[in-house]
């Protein structure tokens, strides 16, 4: 594979959105030899940067894109639009940019932490027709506890799942938001959070992990991030996660700072209610960003999915 291509398009409230891709949808010189794009959705204050480990042995198989969402990395830091119905409104119109310019078959989204949130907010906005397959990463359906089917402190974010605890969070992220960067690489790095003595991370590979994640985080407006968290937090996709009907396959981390595992897993029996066989799950040893830490396994899975599913 050749380097990964940035590129742009402009969202219907004449918002830049950034993204990479592994084919230019520019250049008229480069044809895609893949009928399959696998679309890399980031976390909460990260950018298309965090998937660096997987671009080139995924574009082996598949196409490419991965969008900075609004308010994070290269895209624009919009005044408002801090709400996952609008990311989710954008990730709409970039299927529509990309359908216009790629001979693709198949679209199978990967959302990672709150990317998994605007996929399930997507599902309830336009429906899931527009991807051959789902996928989900570390992200449980609701953040909050709730006294709605038994969502307590077994389901629920471990750091961030009420008004007092969402409060404080927003006050790190606005005024000490260095701390509160690198606590979020201390919560989503299995071997920082839950170091385990067969771990093979050097001291200079921890250093450099925290540099390169705290960097991309310190690019965002951290008052923009606060108010997007909230909305985040209290967002309830349980419901919206049954009327999926393509495979669906839900990546967690055993390691993981944020979520139970039984909270993630939730996506799994939502959508087994209404059909059976249609979701599946995958356990990493790592933690919230094992995309980063078993990038091989994650590579690997994430191809041999895209190969199960339908085109579309």
């Amino acid at each position: 594979m050749g380097r990964m291509h940035n590129d742009t398009f402009t969202a219907n409230d004449g918002c830049k959105i950034a993204f990479q891709s592994s084919l230019s949808l520019v250049s008229t010189a480069e044809e895609s030899t893949s009928r399959t794009c696998v679309l890399l959705m980031h976390g909460f204050s990260g950018s298309s940067e965090y998937f660096t480990r997987n671009y080139s042995a995924l574009a082996e198989s598949v196409e490419v894109i991965a969008p900075d969402m609004r308010g994070h990395g290269r895209s624009d830091h919009t005044r408002g639009g801090y709400h996952v119905a609008r990311l989710a409104a954008d990730l709409a119109e970039l299927v529509r940019h990309i359908r216009k310019r790629l001979s693709i078959t198949k679209i199978i989204p990967v959302g990672c932490s709150i990317g998994a949130a605007v996929l399930w907010t997507y599902v309830e906005l336009f429906g899931c027709s527009d991807f051959a397959g789902l996928v989900f990463v570390d992200q449980a359906p609701l953040q909050d506890r709730s006294m709605f089917d038994g969502w307590n402190q077994s389901l629920a974010h471990t750091g961030c799942y009420d008004e007092a605890t969402m409060l404080a969070a927003q006050q790190s992220w606005i005024y000490d938001s260095h701390e509160a960067h690198k606590d979020l690489v201390k919560g989503c790095l299995g071997y920082r959070h839950l170091p385990q003595a067969s771990d093979s991370v050097s001291d200079e590979q921890q250093a450099e992990d925290e540099r390169f994640f705290t960097k991309i985080s310190a690019s965002c407006d951290q008052a923009w991030l606060a108010r997007l968290l909230a909305d985040h937090t209290r967002y309830d996709h349980r419901e919206a996660i049954e009327a999926i009907t393509v495979p669906t396959l839900v990546m967690a981390g055993q390691r993981s700072g944020c979520f139970p595992l039984n909270g993630m897993l939730e996506t799994v029996r939502r959508i087994e209610k209404t059909t059976s066989g249609l979701a599946r799950s995958s356990v990493f040893q790592s933690g919230h960003w094992l995309f980063y830490e078993e990038p091989e396994r994650f590579n690997k899975e994430i191809v041999e999915f895209a190969r199960l599913c339908k085109d579309v």
